[in-house]
């Protein structure tokens, strides 16, 4: 386990936001995750739980502990139809997808290439190209910080919506997550309806892709639309889509006949964010060190040596001027500390 103090925590945030903590606690076993709960004291507060930071801005330095899972391991439990992979929150998300592809275990396709690391999959939701990881998470183990307690949450217990847990809201820092296990089926069940899929592959003379060809499908449109974490820090999608009700939507509609838009409900329609903030200009511009992706946005880069606040006062320039326009309130998807 580690335990180091006034760490730098440039290497924990794909945004290479430079930025310190007080304490860094780093546990690789379920055991060591029980022995930080119960060495936990007021004086440690406040905490922040990490993943790979690939959906994180730091705002300052964190004058609190901060704890990473490093818990790795896979292992698998065949049934008939299914199989349950249970993995260590510290894999890196996108090597379980390709695991499961290999494997002829189906379901996470869609979500290739997300950034990320398994145990913060659990708690942000994470999803793309219609499919979220609470379609495919079985169960969540984690340790209790009040208690010590180790306990296993069925995902129907934590309330997963877009984006969105009990984690980010009545568990925050309540659970230190040491597995995640996911439900992937036998028979592959393509989801090509979503974004510009079909069209890909279709361009590639496949009508009927394999589980294989999806994945490299879905990784090739990511990397057309996304930058290099190493080469320009940003953290993915920075906004959620807007989720209006349906007069809303249907007034703004009648002035944008193109507008993209996808059916919720017969209420509410999703709004992409990306358009709304192309439509206002702020494709690939620049606010001090900090900017738009050209490709892509819905991405907020670091130009090089912006500051956590750099990135906020875009934020910020960004939802007043879609307001101003559309009167929708967009909101970061990233946690912003």
């Amino acid at each position: 386990m580690k335990d180091i103090r006034n760490y730098d925590l440039t290497a924990h945030n794909t945004f290479g936001i430079h930025a310190q903590c007080r304490q860094f606690v780093e546990y690789s076993t379920a055991d060591e995750a029980r022995k930080v709960a119960l060495s936990l004291s007021d004086n440690d507060k406040p905490l922040l739980i990490i993943g790979a930071g690939s959906n994180l801005l730091l705002s300052a330095d964190f004058q609190g502990m901060v704890i990473h899972a490093a818990v790795l391991g896979r292992e698998v439990e065949e049934h008939d139809d299914d199989v349950l992979l249970r993995c260590g929150a510290g894999e890196t998300f996108d090597d379980i997808v390709e695991y499961a592809v290999d494997n002829g275990w189906h379901g996470a396709e869609n979500l290739s290439l997300i950034p990320g690391e398994v145990g913060a999959c659990a708690v942000q939701n994470i999803g793309a190209y219609g499919t979220e990881a609470c379609e495919i998470i079985s169960c969540v183990e984690a340790v209790d910080l009040s208690t010590g307690e180790m306990v296993t949450i069925p995902a129907s217990a934590c309330e997963y919506a877009y984006r969105d847990s009990r984690f980010k809201h009545d568990w925050k820092n309540r659970f230190l997550i040491t597995y995640v296990t996911f439900r992937l089926e036998k028979v592959f069940r393509p989801r090509l309806e979503y974004g510009n899929i079909k069209a890909f592959l279709a361009e590639k003379g496949i009508s009927q892709p394999d589980a294989r060809q999806l994945r490299n499908a879905i990784i090739d449109i990511r990397n057309s639309k996304l930058p290099d974490v190493k080469v320009l820090g940003n953290a993915g999608s920075f906004f959620v889509n807007p989720i209006v009700s349906r007069e809303q939507f249907l007034a703004i509609h009648n002035q944008y006949l193109d507008m993209p838009f996808y059916e919720v409900d017969d209420n509410r329609v999703k709004i992409p964010a990306a358009w709304l903030i192309q439509q206002c200009g702020w494709k690939g511009r620049d606010l001090g060190r900090a900017g738009v992706y050209e490709k892509q946005a819905l991405i907020l880069v670091n130009r090089g040596g912006a500051t956590g606040k750099d990135i906020i006062t875009l934020c910020e320039a960004i939802q007043k001027d879609v307001y101003q326009r559309f009167a929708i309130s967009i909101h970061p998807e990233v946690n912003i500390v």
